[in-house]
């Protein structure tokens, strides 16, 4: 479990530093609640997550929030990448049809993490499953 641990608070890490380094750069885009506001809120989320999964690492609900927060970012990523929704109620239009270093480094921390915090919810499971038998 400390290999997960280690791989979704990685993940999660770079995820929360590339958006509150980017931030700043997008606070023009949109209006009252921006895209960079959305880059905060992300990078205060997957820092949470982070060090939850490091500290509580044995608690499902702390890797379902991890998980969550993961999968989210990347989804986002690769929806505005993608597609070009446009404005949805209080969001802004973020389609930005360009990969560059940043984004793929931040997409590919967010699968790692979403991957390796869903690998860590089977295995809880699967415990908690043999514990029941056991029990």
């Amino acid at each position: 479990m400390w290999l997960l641990r280690l791989l979704t608070a990685a993940g999660l890490a770079v995820d929360a530093y590339v958006h509150a380094e980017l931030a700043g750069t997008y606070d023009p885009v949109g209006t009252g609640f921006t895209e960079g506001t959305l880059f905060r809120a992300e990078a205060a989320a997957a820092a949470l997550a982070a060090l939850l999964v490091l500290v509580a690492g044995r608690s499902r609900l702390v890797w379902v929030f991890a998980f969550l927060v993961a999968v989210s970012a990347l989804g986002a990523v690769l929806l505005y990448r993608y597609v070009d929704v446009g404005s949805l109620g209080p969001l802004p239009d973020m389609h930005e049809p360009v990969w560059y270093t940043k984004k793929a480094v931040s997409a590919v921390a967010e699968a790692v993490a979403a991957a390796s915090a869903a690998v860590a919810l089977v295995v809880l499971g699967r415990r908690r499953a043999a514990a029941g038998r056991e029990g």
